[in-house]
Parts: C-alpha cells; structure tokens; sequence
C-alpha cells in the first residue's frame, strides 16, 4: 500500500512539474565571459564606465541604487573617475536635506536616489540576488571560477525579448525568454545605437547589456576585488606556513624517530 501511494505522489509531482513548465515556460539564460569572474579576474574600469552611462541614461529614469554611495564611484577597482568626476556627477542628482527643509545638489557622501516608480525594483543587489547561471547552491566552486551568475541574468533578460506582446487586464506583458514564466511587464529598454560611447566602443544592444550588467555586479559587489586579494594573500600565507612547520617537523622530530629496519 505504502508503494502504491509512493508511485501515486511521484506521479503528481511530476504531472504538476511538467504542467508548470507547459504554462510558463523554461527561462534561458546565457553565459557571457566576464573579466571579473575566477578568483583572479577584474572589473574592467572602462566597461564599468560604459555601463554607468547605460544605467544613467537608460535603466535611473525607473530604477534607482539606493544603497550605493555616490563617492564609491571614485574607489580604485571601481569605474575610478576622479574627484572632480563623481562631484560633478554627483551634482545631476538633488536630495532632501532635513536641516534645509528642502532639495540640495547630491554630493558624494550621498546615495544614488532610489527607484522612481514602486513597482520597479531597486538594482543594488539585483545582480547579487539573481543568481540565474551558476548557483548559490552547490558547492560552491561553480561561483568561486564562473561566478554569482546574477550579471547573466540580467543580460539575458536585456536581450531576451522577442517582439512578442499580449495583454492582460489592462497591463502589456512582453514576452522575454530568460524571465520566469516568459512573460515581463517591462518593455524592452535597448535597442540598438540607442547611445554613444565617449570611447568609441560598439554600441550594440549586446554590449551595452554586458556593459550595464558588469556595473550592476559592481554596485552589489563594489568591494569583490578587495576581498580576492585579500584571499589570495590568505591561501599563499597558509601554504607558506604550511611549508614552514612541514620543514620544522623534519629538522626537530626526524633525528628521534626509529629508523626502519
């Protein structure tokens, strides 16, 4: 009895697993080679550059990043634009200002603004939180050499449109194979030559996606380069350490060890 029951439920798993995915459809998402995957890779400053270009003319207009500071813009792994740089950069944004009663020029101390519209999601950790390629489960080795694959989440659903649009109670879904159950309220934000980059790099709707994609990596892990070196030095001082007490057992304990006959 208890077998048959066993079969039954197996079988009702299995029926309403494939029924979900009839209904909604499998995401894809695709792999895309980052420079900052591996433990030993590394934002690429200028990518980081184009990225938050796409995000301030493309993606601020909707979603904010309200838990990045304005001043980590100038940090050293980051897009690494000078002082007179982020002041000015700073300077396109206004915040309320308590001991004023009223809106001042952002400065670096402050935060980018937040999401404009309540129903788009704040992108400080939307690359953190998607893990849409290589985890978070697992072992974990997969996230050490590919990384989070939140970056490839996000440049999935960027170039995952397919022109497709249906309607529904009054709202437009468009359809998007990376996103879950296929169907996005978003309309497609890029296209293609929508911008210019200052250093001539191409503007395709691809690269602006990986542009876009490694900068919001970087907002939800703007300290990941500090962290590998750290670790590097953690591993290579354990390995000489390691060295130091094999070489210590042999000149201390091997004169008082038996010999083999």
């Amino acid at each position: 009895m208890f077998k048959k029951l066993a079969l039954s439920a197996v079988a009702a798993l299995a029926l309403s697993t494939g029924g979900a995915l009839a209904a909604g459809g499998e995401s894809h998402i695709h792999d895309v080679d980052f420079s900052f995957e591996g433990p030993f890779g590394a934002f690429d400053q200028n990518q980081l550059q184009r990225g938050l270009q796409v995000y301030t003319e493309v993606c601020a207009a909707c979603h904010g990043l309200q838990y990045v500071p304005l001043r980590t813009l100038g940090d050293e792994g980051g897009p690494h634009f000078s002082d007179a740089e982020v002041r000015a950069y700073s300077s396109n944004f206004s915040v309320f200002d308590a001991d004023l009663d009223d809106d001042r020029d952002a400065i670096p101390t402050d935060h980018f603004p937040g999401s404009a519209l309540e129903n788009a999601p704040d992108l400080s950790l939307m690359a953190k939180k998607r893990a849409g390629f290589h985890g978070p489960y697992g072992s974990g080795m997969n996230q050490l050499f590919k990384g989070m694959g939140g970056p490839e989440y996000i440049y999935s659903i960027l170039t995952g449109y397919t022109g497709e649009e249906k309607e529904e109670n009054g709202t437009v879904f468009y359809e998007n194979t990376a996103f879950p159950g296929g169907w996005i309220a978003m309309a497609p934000p890029l296209y293609e030559d929508q911008l210019e980059y200052n250093d001539g790099h191409s503007n395709s709707e691809h690269h602006v996606a990986e542009d876009v994609s490694a900068f919001l990596m970087w907002t939800a892990e703007p300290k990941m380069m500090a962290r590998k070196q750290t670790g590097f030095i953690g591993v290579l001082m354990l390995a000489i350490l390691a060295s130091l007490l094999y070489l210590t057992n042999k000149r201390l304990w091997a004169p008082h060890k038996p010999k083999k006959d």
